[in-house]
């Protein structure tokens, strides 16, 4: 089981990232739900063990592009973002004190606390692009303006998944042109 979660992960992380065009350094949010994976409500059956499996294989592959894992904690935590400290300097956040724990900011914020160099805990970002796993709401942390992303699966575990990339804003009316680089 924890095999085929892992695969699942590694391959929506890797679609998402090529529909997103992201570069060296942008932030990538993550919002999972161990107990959706495992087919139970959200927030009833925190698994560490999922939480593990999903961190390590996203953040893996995002690792590997240089790409920084922000770990959204659940809404215990108030929605608060684990990310490298590195991240939070590059983009100016100011960190806050808390430690995610399964049931008090949820597995797979835990496992990134646990597994990232440096992690810290900011309140909000503006990421290029996340995914939400098993509904826990990750568009609060999305820069303006979020574009849904369809993948190949749609579904990690038992979580049902929605990706999505952003696009700088549309301005100047019916007589601009655009960038298409950046739709």
């Amino acid at each position: 089981m924890y095999e085929d979660i892992a695969d699942q992960a590694r391959k929506a992380t890797e679609e998402l990232l090529e529909a997103a065009k992201l570069n060296r350094g942008d932030l990538f949010v993550v919002g999972c739900s161990s107990s959706e994976i495992a087919g139970h409500r959200i927030g009833t059956d925190s698994s560490v063990e999922i939480g593990e499996t999903v961190f390590q294989a996203i953040y893996s592959v995002l690792k590997a592009r240089g790409i920084y894992l922000a770990a959204q904690c659940c809404e215990h935590l108030n929605r608060a973002i684990i990310l490298e400290e590195e991240a939070a300097r590059k983009y100016g956040l100011e960190p806050v004190n808390v430690v995610p724990q399964p049931k008090a900011g949820g597995s797979f914020a835990t496992a990134a606390y646990r597994g990232m160099e440096h992690p810290v805990a900011v309140e909000e970002i503006s990421a290029r692009a996340g995914m939400d796993i098993g509904g826990t709401l990750i568009g609060m942390h999305l820069a303006r303006v979020a574009v849904p992303v369809r993948l190949s699966i749609d579904k990690i575990g038992d979580a049902p998944i929605l990706c999505a990339r952003t696009r700088p804003k549309f301005i100047g009316g019916e007589r601009a042109h655009y960038n298409p680089d950046l739709m």
